[in-house]
Formats: structure tokens, sequence, C-alpha cells
């Protein structure tokens, strides 16, 4: 049997995380280093492999029930090669180190074990319910395989080279950056979007690091009503960035 399908056979490499094709991530497991992974991101595999729902502690599960911002993530173990993908998004391979890495936890494919996860607040300047934002910081030593909707746009921050994105459009940055929540509205009210312009919150990045932007937005809800879920992802209610939550941390 002959056809160009052949062309795209897998990828033979002595890496642990490889991007078979832009769509589509390759991990080997030797049988001792086990992989976390999105729920249902498995499109195939090879060996002996055991797929199992990853533990959450009490802490863990309040953190995502409050903020809506949290991984509900499968555990692989075993030996052999596993294959994810989700949605047909883009697939990015980072490797964290010290700097740390704050993302979106939405756009996270798979990660390394070793890999340590807490749910942060990011402030909005206005002291207002319904402008704050939930992420996830991950930090230690291993690696993440990132989502993007789209071929994404890395920008570099600098301290004489500030830059700003779209709320809706920013998939991670470097942690030690300093962040701020903001809409230069003309508007009477910080609550709507950026006059009729369609543009609505965005966030600031200072210092040194980067920012990764996908070219695609995923609107908030325009008239969250105060609670929890959703509503308390942008903020809102007493689990918001202004509420009950000292130190900005659900860990």
């Amino acid at each position: 049997m002959q056809s160009p399908l052949f062309n795209h056979a897998e990828q033979q490499s002595q890496e642990r995380y490889v991007v078979q094709n832009p769509q589509l991530l390759r991990v080997s497991l030797t049988g001792h280093d086990d992989v976390l992974a999105r729920k249902g991101a498995m499109v195939a595999y090879q060996g002996l492999v055991d797929f199992d729902g990853e533990y959450q502690s009490a802490n863990q599960r309040r953190a995502r029930a409050r903020t809506g911002e949290g991984l509900d993530l499968m555990r692989c173990s075993g030996q052999g090669t596993v294959y994810f993908a989700n949605l047909a998004q883009y697939v990015h391979v980072v490797e964290v180190e010290q700097e740390g890495l704050t993302v979106d936890s939405s756009y996270v494919l798979a990660l390394d074990t070793s890999l340590h996860t807490e749910v942060i607040a990011v402030d909005s300047q206005y002291g207002v319910s319904g402008t704050g934002k939930y992420q996830l910081n991950i930090t230690g030593r291993g690696k993440v395989a990132l989502m993007t909707s789209g071929q994404p746009l890395m920008l570099q921050v600098t301290p004489d080279k500030y830059v700003s994105a779209d709320a809706d459009a920013i998939v991670a940055w470097s942690t030690s950056l300093r962040v701020q929540m903001q809409a230069q509205t003309h508007n009477t009210s910080v609550r709507s979007r950026r006059g009729n312009t369609g543009e609505g919150w965005e966030l600031s990045f200072l210092g040194q690091g980067f920012a990764l932007v996908q070219p695609s937005e995923v609107l908030p809800p325009q008239h969250a009503a105060i609670g929890q879920g959703v509503a308390a992802q942008y903020g809102v209610g007493q689990h918001g960035a202004h509420g009950q939550n000292q130190n900005n941390a659900w860990n």
C-alpha cells in the first residue's frame, strides 16, 4: 500500500518530550518517570502503559471550586510511548527552571511530576469586583507541554520595554514578571469593554522575561454574577482578587 500518509510516521528520538507534529506530543516512559497529562488527551500509545486519575488534595479541590483554575489530570506510568493532543491545538514544550512559569491551566497538556503547581490571583488596578483573574504558577525543574489556538507570538519583556496583552489571549509568562490587570477605558464604567472597540481587560508585564500570546481570544462573561466557579475565575465575589484570599494564593 502506498500513500503520502506514510510520510507522517513516528519520529525516533531519545528525548522524553517530542513534538511529533505541530499538534501532537510524543512522550516516552521508561518505568521510572511518570507523566501527568490532561484527562482524555491520550490519542494513542505503545507498550505497557497504565492510566490512572491523579489524586487531588482537599486544598487543590477547594481552590479549583473557588477560582475555576486548576489542573484535571491523569497519571501515565509504565514503559512505552504515549501520544497526546487536544482539539488539534498547537503544542509547545517548555523547560521550567528556577524562574518559574505562570500559565492559564486550560492551556496545559502535560507536565513532569517533579513540577509544583499553585493557583494565584492577578489583581486589578481597580477595587471593583469582577476585574481580577486567576492563573496557575508552575515551579520546580521539569518540562511542561502547553497548547495554543494557532501559532503563538513570544514577546520579550525587558526593564525598558514592557508588554501589554489582551487578558483573553495571553497563555503564559515568566513568573518573575510584575503583572497588572487594567483597562484603558473611556467609559463611565470600568466593567465595560473598551469603548466600542471590542477590546477589554489587558495584562501589563514589567521586568525581565517573556510573555506568550496566542492568535485567539476566549471572551469572559460580560455580566458575570457574584459567586463561585466561572464567576470567581474572573475575580467576582468573596473569592475574587479583592476577597478573603490572603496573599493571592490557593494551595
